[in-house]
């Protein structure tokens, strides 16, 4: 395939450089309690964006010889000493996000429940404290945009918007919550798994004195001929020529997509 050039092209207006934004990497270190799941959190300080408030573990990718899960293996490593193997690495949700400064980037927080060594602060020049905060319970002054990623984490979202507007705060403000997060496809169970609905239609069977249906074939209505009788009369029909009404057979495999809706995505300003 061939690679477009760097600029927009079109005859009609001069040319202008392509988007580009920073890719960070945040670290959700998690341990479970008794009080429930904790993440590491730590106080950034000195002169480095955000100081003073509390933030996950992260960094951004060191240059294009960098994927983004090696990135997150030296942050985690240069920022709080602990060492992660690449198999404990869980991805967790993808988050695009505009600071109040108009400047957007995007982040990967992943997800990591083993590790070697105690935490600590590795780099006390950019950081000051560093301590274990409760999932649902995040220190006063966080930054806005790490908890929009532990919010969209905790809900079990994929991928979130957090888009900020001018005069907004750094740390996060409930009053000015810009997270939004974006509702992930359907995904086909694996095999042997019931589809959602068989479950349910087992238990309506059960009810009625009737073995379930095996997968993949509809339910019994009836035993003998009336139940033949009972599905030709739910065939569907099509008027044929002269207004007479004729049964239109069914096509095979499956509904091909027919009768499903999606909500369309929300209009508001992110």
């Amino acid at each position: 395939m061939k690679e477009l050039p760097p600029t927009d092209s079109h005859p009609d207006r001069p040319p202008r450089e392509r988007h580009r934004e920073p890719l960070d990497v945040h670290l959700i270190l998690r341990r479970e309690t008794a009080g429930g799941p904790e993440v590491l959190m730590s106080r950034r300080a000195g002169a480095v964006y955000a100081a003073g408030l509390w933030h996950l573990p992260s960094g951004h990718l060191d240059g294009p010889h960098e994927d983004v899960v090696t990135a997150l293996l030296r942050e985690a490593r240069e920022e709080t000493g602990v060492v992660i193997s690449p198999a404990d690495v869980r991805a967790a949700v993808t988050v695009h996000h505009r600071g109040p400064g108009g400047r957007s980037r995007t982040g990967f927080f992943f997800e990591v429940r083993r590790w070697r060594g105690d935490p600590r602060i590795a780099e006390p020049q950019v950081c000051d404290a560093m301590d274990w905060a409760r999932l649902d319970a995040l220190p006063v002054g966080t930054v806005a945009y790490c908890k929009a990623g532990l919010d969209a984490y905790a809900s079990g979202a994929r991928l979130a918007v957090h888009f900020q507007r001018p005069g907004d705060e750094i740390a996060y403000d409930p009053a000015a919550d810009r997270l939004h997060m974006v509702p992930g496809v359907d995904i086909a169970p694996p095999a042997g798994r019931p589809r959602p609905g068989a479950r349910d239609s087992a238990e309506s069977a059960a009810e009625g004195g009737r073995a379930p249906a095996p997968a993949g074939r509809a339910a019994p209505v009836g035993g003998g001929r009336r139940a033949m009788a009972r599905l030709r009369a739910a065939r569907p029909v099509a008027a044929a020529p002269g207004g007479q009404e004729v049964p239109r057979e069914r096509s095979g495999g499956g509904d091909g997509g027919a009768g499903r809706t999606s909500a369309p995505p929300d209009g508001s300003d992110a």
